[in-house]
């Protein structure tokens, strides 16, 4: 059997990754609807896109002579979490920071071994800077589903991302870091602020870019925030009063728990929602995070190796073993220009395959391109859904994470994409995150420290 037909099978096999405008369209006007379920006071509790409101009514004023001092901020998030000491004055930023690993078997352990973890690497953080006998206030990102009940008090709804703790689920994390601050007795910091990574992704760029009004993630997760016209949020339990407005977290990860999806999933999609740590969840996720996209290119290549279309029907132990293809190869990957293996023949030496013909590499390539593109998609499908809802004339959305941030192509993949489901007086632009969502939580902070809000 010639290589062509080889090729074109896998094709074949593999154009249900590939979405038409028409079914970005319907995922759009799904979204939309399951926004504003999300958002209805009587519709919340069933609806799976949670819209969860921020207590953040506004974006920074970026004037010194009301943000300014020395903050620290939390950024938690993923498998590892980021300390930084950030000097705010007006524009003006010096920022030190350093990245901590999270072990397994606190990922999977309980929730006091997570925060006493976290609490002695923020000590270790102070003491190397001479700043134990300061008062610190600190910002805490906090990058999971959760029910914001004021700018400190935040319950985790369901862990993800693979963290399994136990005994935060339903519970306050800000008073659960306190708790462990407080067990250590040897550092004075003060949490002034809770927020997602989106929250702080948004307020980061709006500190530079005032017409920013999204936040978005496409990292080891994929979420979003935007500002939402208060009247619009049924859920706002306080006063309405200036500014008539509120950043909402929509948990858009969440977007398809309830079937409206499954005209889009794979079998694929379904052999990884199975064999994940949280069964039937975070659907939407599952199709374009970092935290899967590699095990989905894996679970491809296994199916197409054992119907004998690629690597000789043989593959290697490490191609059957799950997680085996990082979701950073990907990226490597989609590098290689056309008819060029380089990055392509070292990801698959990673999966200790050697001996590989260029129509193997061929197919691989196929293979990564179908899985990003599609993500891409469906995040721009997302994006302009939340463009179209806010109708403003020009609008920034703040980026960040691992995926949008390395993948050679996801940022005009997803320019492109944006565009054709926008409405044409709606412009926007793409606006990377330089600094992370831990700056914006410093400036949420710093906020708080003027105004604070308990």
């Amino acid at each position: 059997m010639s290589y062509s037909i080889e090729l074109s099978k896998i094709e074949a096999i593999t154009r249900n990754l590939v979405l038409t405008n028409d079914q970005l369209e319907k995922v759009a006007s799904l979204l939309l609807n399951e926004f504003n379920e999300g958002l209805g006071k009587q519709t919340h509790p069933s609806a799976s896109v949670k819209m969860f409101p921020t207590y953040v009514r506004d974006v920074p004023n970026g004037r010194g002579k009301y943000e300014e001092g020395k903050f620290l901020a939390l950024d938690l998030g993923g498998t590892n979490f980021r300390v930084l000491l950030i000097d705010i004055n007006g524009d003006a930023f010096h920022m030190e920071n350093e990245i901590y690993a999270i072990p397994q078997e606190i990922m999977l352990g309980t929730g006091e071994q997570l925060f006493d973890h976290i609490a002695s690497c923020l000590s270790q953080f102070v003491e190397k800077r001479n700043m134990k006998n300061c008062r610190l206030p600190l910002g805490f990102t906090f990058s999971f589903p959760c029910i914001q009940e004021g700018l400190i008090r935040a319950r985790l709804v369901q862990w993800t991302k693979g963290f399994k703790c136990a005994g935060v689920e339903g519970r306050d994390v800000v008073q659960l870091l306190r708790d462990a601050i407080k067990r250590r007795s040897d550092v004075d910091i003060d949490v002034m602020a809770v927020v997602n990574d989106t929250t702080g992704t948004l307020m980061s760029c709006a500190h530079k870019n005032r017409e920013c009004r999204v936040g978005l993630i496409v990292g080891t997760g994929t979420n979003a925030c935007y500002m939402e016209t208060l009247d619009n949020v049924e859920l706002w339990n306080e006063e309405i009063d200036d500014p008539r407005q509120v950043i909402v977290n929509t948990e858009w990860g969440a977007f398809g728990d309830n079937g409206v999806l499954d005209f889009i999933r794979t079998k694929w999609d379904e052999e990884i929602d199975v064999n994940s740590l949280n069964p039937g969840k975070q659907l939407f996720e599952k199709m374009i995070s970092g935290m899967y996209m590699g095990e989905l290119c894996r679970v491809i290549l296994a199916d197409l190796t054992r119907r004998g279309l690629i690597f000789e029907g043989e593959g290697s132990e490490k191609l059957f073993t799950p997680w085996g293809f990082k979701t950073a190869y990907i990226s490597f990957i989609e590098s290689d220009s056309k008819h060029s293996y380089t990055e392509t023949r070292k990801a698959l030496e990673e999966l200790d395959l050697t001996n590989v013909s260029n129509e193997d590499c061929e197919a691989l390539k196929l293979v990564s391109a179908r899985v990003s593109t599609r993500a891409a998609y469906l995040v721009s499908a997302a994006v302009a859904t939340i463009l179209n809802k806010i109708r403003r004339p020009h609008t920034t959305v703040g980026v960040d994470g691992s995926v949008y941030r390395y993948h050679p192509h996801f940022h005009d993949l997803m320019e492109r994409k944006i565009a054709d489901l926008v409405h044409p007086e709606y412009k926007f632009d793409l606006m990377l995150s330089e600094d992370g969502s831990g700056r914006g939580a410093a400036l949420v902070a710093a906020v708080a420290v003027r105004q604070p809000t308990r």
